[in-house]
């Protein structure tokens, strides 16, 4: 059954004599069957199942897991009242503990440590999702990194390149693998975190600081007050952060991926298609050795294997390059429109292929075993396939490809010392704002991986991952490598990854469901792994791979973070005719104008984060962590 003709339905007949005692007619066996049925961890053990025993065996066994349940449950009945009188003084007594959370984090986690490692190899597919999900994991953690490490680059004037994002990324990723108390997370340097690392960059050229030492000082202070936010509790507030401060969140991020994008292609096409030899060809000229020397072609792309130039003065040109008393410069100024076309081309490219595989097992075509590998390989065959054709068919056009330094030390101490006794007191001012960032952002990330629909069983560990975080960035300070926290979409995709889902079809609409998630720690180990691993590549071949690739790829991550996302369902309602509104359970209990009128008040609170999130003043988006913080009394 199902759009793909593999989705299985189980349906159970009971026959049973007319005359039968009350607990054991047809109705009361239908609604045992019923219940026994309900559980979709079950189903999925018995679509499993090899042989008919097993399938007994299966049924005979949770029938009675299900009885010891109820016995229990009776228990607790009893001691419910007893349990209410003592529950003031609990409350009292939780208030006044020290560190309580953090160790309530550890007791839920610990048990589970050594099966974080066995749960990523034992069971149905299991070492088939844990392969796709690490290469997944290693396209969408390096090329972001390479991308974020270009910017930073920019940013910095060099002080945080792709060298070390890469690096950065390692380190941080492996220690978050081992130690972290929810490991479905996925750490990486962020497009906040690359805006505050600018703003700090300002501060040191306006004052004349030391960039490595402010550095540093901001990161040690945020490690500081992390620390204090985990020994206090005061992830507790995350109560307070209900579905619609993360889906405004999540959308946030998906539109700094495509403003990431877009500026790009701006920059790409006034660089190029819009330059001043596109928009004035006649003024084309080339200088050599003080004398200017008119072109007279004007449309002929020169790129970098060009031997021969088409005028006389170049040709005159050529000849004192060969004197050895000339020093000699060829400034060529060209008319580059196709660089800017293919830029396009690769960057929706990237997109649309990415989007079309990830998407594949809803499709008809091969069967449901390859179905499932190309739509779990989606991003590295988009980005394989389009830096191919960007790299080799299109060889020469003349594309963009990251820089790459090598030529300077990496583990070197700042020199703290150097910064006076002001800019101190001013690092931790800045130190506080960035925990603030790092608090929302870690503790909005665990929330959505830890969401009841995720059908996660280990439990969370708010305290126990800002502490991790805290420890983590604190080293990363000292070595001037980019500071990194939770990242959205990477981890609830990564959830996604590694689960199974069961499609469900309301009232003509397909929706899915997740079943279960395997939660190992293997598949963050082994793509931090590999990416430490490929810094043997760099610069070749992960140069081959153009720009306009890894903005493909942001936009790729802002389209597929969309999926379940309410809010952005609840947008596009408003463009859609009222009959074919889908049968969810919100459109069903509240009433139309209500839904518009949260809607709405969301996507102004979306509204007021972007204009600090993307203003073009520096200092002003200092205010993005307080607008985040917000968030959770506006709600």
């Amino acid at each position: 059954m199902g759009r793909t003709s593999k989705q299985v339905k189980l349906f159970i007949l009971v026959l049973c004599p007319s005359k039968e005692k009350g607990t054991k007619n047809s109705l009361e066996t239908g609604r045992t069957f019923a219940t026994i049925f309900a559980d979709m961890d079950f189903r999925q053990k018995l679509l499993e199942a090899t042989n008919e025993e097993e399938f007994k065996r299966l049924i005979i066994k949770h029938s009675q897991e299900l009885a010891e349940e109820q016995q229990v449950t009776n228990d607790k009945r009893i001691e419910i009242n007893h349990e209410r009188t003592e529950e003031f003084e609990y409350q009292q007594e939780k208030r006044c503990a020290f560190a309580r959370g953090l160790r309530e984090d550890l007791q839920r986690r610990l048990p589970h440590y050594l099966s974080d490692y066995k749960d990523g190899v034992i069971g149905h597919k299991t070492v088939q999702k844990v392969i796709s999900t690490t290469f997944f994991l290693y396209f969408a953690c390096i090329l972001p990194a390479i991308a974020f490490g270009v910017l930073n680059d920019h940013n910095t004037h060099g002080r945080i390149d792709v060298k070390k994002v890469i690096i950065g990324q390692v380190i941080g990723g492996v220690f978050w693998g081992v130690f972290s108390g929810q490991p479905l997370l996925i750490q990486l340097t962020t497009a906040p975190l690359a805006i505050y690392i600018k703003i700090i960059f300002y501060i040191c050229e306006d004052f004349k600081l030391n960039f490595n030492a402010m550095y540093c000082a901001v990161g040690l202070w945020n490690s500081l007050f992390l620390v204090m936010y985990s020994l206090f509790d005061v992830s507790r507030l995350m109560r307070w952060s209900t579905r619609s401060t993360e889906e405004i969140f999540a959308l946030f991020i998906s539109i700094a991926f495509c403003n990431d994008a877009f500026t790009a292609v701006r920059k790409n096409f006034d660089a190029n298609y819009y330059s001043s030899a596109c928009q004035n060809p006649e003024n084309n000229t080339v200088y050599a050795a003080g004398t200017t020397y008119n072109l007279v072609s004007t449309n002929q792309s020169y790129g970098p294997s060009d031997t021969q130039l088409v005028t006389s003065g170049t040709a005159h040109a050529a000849s004192l390059s060969k004197d050895p008393n000339v020093s000699l410069s060829l400034v060529v100024e060209v008319c580059r429109r196709e660089n800017s076309i293919l830029y396009l081309f690769l960057m929706f490219g990237t997109l649309w292929l990415g989007v079309m595989l990830y998407n594949f097992n809803k499709t008809p075509y091969l069967n449901a075993n390859k179905r499932e590998v190309l739509a779990d390989y989606a991003l590295p065959v988009a980005v394989i396939v389009l830096s191919f054709i960007g790299s080799y068919v299109f060889r020469d056009v003349k594309l963009e490809h990251f820089r790459y330094d090598t030529d300077y030390d990496m583990f070197k101490l700042p020199p703290l010392e150097t910064l006076p006794i002001p800019a101190v007191f001013a690092t931790m001012g800045l130190g506080f704002s960035l925990s603030m960032l790092f608090f929302m952002d870690q503790n909005i990330g665990s929330a959505m991986v830890n969401n009841p629909c995720n059908k996660l069983k280990k439990g969370p560990a708010y305290h126990l991952d800002l502490l991790v975080v805290a420890f983590m960035n604190g080293f990363l300070s000292l070595f001037g490598l980019p500071w990194m926290h939770a990242c959205l979409p990477h981890s609830p995709l990564h959830v996604r990854s590694l689960a199974d889902v069961e499609e469900r079809v309301e009232q003509g609409h397909v929706y899915e469901i997740i079943v279960k998630v395997r939660e190992t720690r293997l598949t963050g180990l082994f793509s931090n792994i590999l990416i430490g691993l490929s810094i043997f590549l760099l610069p070749y071949p992960l140069a081959y791979i153009p720009t306009a690739v890894l903005d493909g790829l942001f936009l790729y991550m802002a389209v597929t973070a969309l999926n379940g996302n309410q809010m952005f369902e609840r947008i596009t309602l408003l463009f859609m005719e009222q009959a074919a509104y889908p049968p969810n359970h919100y459109i069903r209990r509240v009433p139309q104008r209500k839904i518009h009128k949260f809607t709405g008040l969301q996507v102004v609170q979306l509204l007021a984060m972007c204009s600090l999130g993307f203003a073009p003043w520096p200092y002003l988006k200092m205010m993005f962590p307080v607008a985040l913080l917000l968030l959770l009394p506006i709600r």
